[in-house]
C-alpha cells in the first residue's frame, strides 16, 4: 500500500493551482509541482518583454487586490510573478507545496466507486483512496506512489510540450543550416543570452498570436541599428488584435462584460424567449462586432500588411484569440524591421525555409511560437479507460461547470476553461469546487451533467469556428450566475439595477466576505 500524505492532491502550482489550494487549504492538500517555484506559465512561458494583457483589477484574486490596483500599465510576468508569490505568502500556501515533484502516472484504485449507482458522482471525499498518484523527485530522480481521495488537475493547457508542425520527408528541422527552437525553449534563455541569440541575425518567427508577436518585436528590437537584420513573422492564419481597451472613445467593457451587454449573446439552458430575442438580436451583434472592426482598421495598417482577418471580430473574442498588439509593432513594420510573410505551409531547406507559393527565404534562426500541446500532458498521465474520456470528437474538454468530467471519479480540472479573465474564472472555480468537496451541494445526475456540458458546447459551435478552445466570455456572467445558483448565492452581485445592467462584473464582486446569499 502507498503512503497516504493528504486526501486531496493537486497537481500544478500555477494560477490555478495556488487558487485550488487556497480554497482548499482547511483539508490541508498536498500539491506536486514539477519545477522549483509557483507561476506555471508566467514562470517558464515568458520572455523579458511578456507583460499581461489586461488591467492589474481585470487580473487578482477576490480577497487579495493588487497593492497599486489602479495603475492603468500592464504588470510585466515579473510584476505577477510577485503577486502571486505574496498571495502564497499571505495565505501560508507554501506549507502544502512539495516543489521539483513532478507528477508522471494516475492509477484508479477506486474500483467500488465505479460499481456503484452511474447516475451519482458520489462524494468527493469517499473516505477512501480512489486515485495512486506516482510522483518524480527531479532532483533525486526517484519516484514514489502516494493514495489520495480526490486528484484537482492544474497543470494547464499551456507550456511544457510544445507543439511542433509536421513536415515533409527531408524537408524539417534536420536539413535546415541554422538553429531552429520552439518558443518554450526561447523562454528558458536569460534576457541577455536571448538578445545574444537574435543580434545580428535573420531570425524567422512561426505564427502570429500573442507569443509569436511579442517574440517579433523582441527581436526586431535586437536588431535596431543592424542594417539588413531584423524579423519575418510567418503568418499561416490571421486573427484580431487590439492597440487597448478602447473603441471609439468608448471602453471596451461596455461591449462584452456588462450583463446588459451579454444579453445579446446565446447561452445554454436559454428560454424560448430568450432563444427568440438572440435572434433578433443578432443583427446588433453583427454591428457591435463592425463598430469595433472599423476602429481596429483605422487603427492599424491591417489591409496593407495583409493582416485583416476576414472572420468577424467577434468570433475571436468567443474563442479567447484576443491579443492586444504592442504599441510598437507597427513601427518596426515600418521600418523594415518586422516583415510579414503569409503562408499556409511551409518546409525547412538548407539555408532557411521554402513556402508554398514557391519561394525561399535565407534565415540563421527560426523559432516556432506554435502553441502547446495540453492534450498530451494529460494523456501522458492518465490511464485507460479515463484517458479517453478526456476529450470529445469535436476536440473539447467536457467539463461540467468547468471543472468536473461527469466519466472520471473523485477528480476535478481547474484552469481548463478560458475566458477574458482566467484568474477570476479559476478562483471562482476553486470556491465552487471547495463547496462541492464539503457537501453544501450535490452535483446533478452524470446523465444531465452531461446533457449540460454537450448544450455548452453547441453554443461554443455557434458562436465561433474557433470552438475548441472552450471558451465563455460571451456569457462568463451567466456561467457564474449558475455556479453561484449551485452554491446558494445570490447570482445578483451588485449593490443597484442601474450597476448591475451597465457595470462589469469582475473577481471583486465574488469575494467571499460579500456571498450575498438568497
Amino acid at each position: 500500500m502507498s503512503p497516504i500524505l493528504s486526501k486531496i492532491a493537486i497537481v500544478g502550482a500555477g494560477v490555478s493551482g495556488v487558487a485550488a489550494a487556497k480554497q482548499l487549504a482547511h483539508h490541508r492538500p498536498v500539491v506536486f509541482e514539477s519545477s522549483d517555484c509557483i507561476g506555471g506559465v508566467w514562470k517558464h512561458c515568458s520572455y523579458a518583454s511578456t507583460k499581461l494583457q489586461s488591467l492589474r483589477s481585470d487580473y487578482e484574486f477576490a480577497d487579495f487586490p493588487w497593492p497599486d490596483r489602479d495603475n492603468i500599465n500592464f504588470p510585466t510576468h515579473l510584476e505577477i510573478l510577485e503577486y502571486l508569490n505574496s498571495y502564497v505568502r499571505h495565505f501560508d500556501l507554501l506549507r502544502f507545496i512539495r516543489f521539483n515533484s513532478k507528477v508522471v502516472a494516475l492509477r484508479f484504485i477506486g474500483g467500488h466507486v465505479i460499481d456503484g449507482n452511474p447516475d451519482e458522482f458520489g462524494p468527493m471525499l469517499p473516505g477512501h483512496p480512489v486515485w495512486e498518484i506516482s510522483v518524480l523527485d527531479t532532483l533525486s530522480n526517484t519516484i514514489q506512489s502516494y493514495e489520495v481521495e480526490m486528484v484537482v488537475m492544474c497543470m494547464g493547457k499551456y507550456g511544457d510540450v510544445p507543439m511542433v508542425p509536421e513536415f515533409p520527408s527531408r524537408k524539417g528541422p534536420e536539413v535546415f543550416g541554422g538553429k531552429v527552437m520552439h518558443s518554450l525553449d526561447y523562454c528558458k534563455l536569460g534576457k541577455g543570452e536571448a538578445g545574444e541569440m537574435v543580434k545580428g541575425k535573420r531570425v524567422a518567427v512561426i505564427g502570429y498570436k500573442k507569443s509569436a508577436i511579442d517574440l517579433a518585436v523582441e527581436c526586431a528590437e535586437a536588431n535596431e541599428g543592424e542594417e539588413g537584420k531584423g524579423c519575418t513573422m510567418v503568418v499561416r492564419g490571421l486573427h484580431w488584435t487590439v492597440p487597448h481597451y478602447w473603441v471609439w472613445g468608448l471602453p471596451f467593457f461596455m461591449f462584452f462584460s456588462t450583463r446588459s451587454s451579454q444579453f445579446l449573446h446565446e447561452r445554454p439552458n436559454q428560454s424560448f424567449l430568450k432563444s427568440l430575442m438572440c435572434l433578433f438580436l443578432s443583427p446588433m451583434r453583427h454591428t457591435v462586432s463592425k463598430f469595433i472592426e472599423s476602429y481596429l482598421t483605422w487603427k492599424f495598417p491591417l489591409k496593407k500588411y495583409g493582416l485583416k482577418p476576414d472572420h468577424p471580430f467577434i468570433e475571436d473574442y468567443a474563442s479567447c484569440q484576443m491579443a492586444i498588439m504592442p504599441e510598437n509593432f507597427f513601427r518596426q513594420a515600418d521600418d523594415g524591421k518586422i516583415i510579414i510573410k503569409r503562408a499556409s505551409k511551409w518546409w525547412f531547406w538548407n539555408g532557411g525555409i521554402e513556402f508554398d507559393d514557391g519561394s525561399r527565404s535565407e534565415f540563421d534562426v527560426v523559432i516556432m511560437a506554435t502553441g502547446f500541446d495540453g492534450k498530451k500532458k494529460l494523456t501522458d498521465v492518465f490511464p485507460m479507460p479515463f484517458r479517453t474520456f478526456l476529450q470529445y470528437p469535436s476536440g473539447m474538454m467536457p467539463l461540467y461547470r468547468g471543472t468536473i468530467n461527469p466519466m472520471i471519479p473523485n477528480m476535478a480540472f481547474v484552469g481548463y476553461l478560458e475566458s477574458v479573465a482566467n484568474l477570476h474564472t479559476s478562483e471562482l472555480r476553486s470556491i465552487w469546487l471547495a463547496r462541492l468537496v464539503d457537501e453544501k451541494f450535490k452535483l446533478p445526475e452524470t446523465c444531465k451533467m452531461v446533457e449540460e456540458i454537450k448544450k455548452e458546447m453547441e453554443v461554443m459551435k455557434r458562436t465561433t469556428r474557433f470552438y475548441k478552445r472552450h471558451c465563455i466570455s460571451t456569457y462568463s456572467i451567466n456561467h457564474s450566475d449558475q455556479i453561484c445558483e449551485e452554491m446558494g448565492w445570490n447570482p445578483w452581485r451588485k449593490n443597484t439595477w442601474f450597476s448591475e445592467a451597465f457595470s462589469a462584473y469582475g473577481s471583486q464582486d465574488y469575494n467571499t466576505t460579500n456571498t450575498n446569499t438568497k
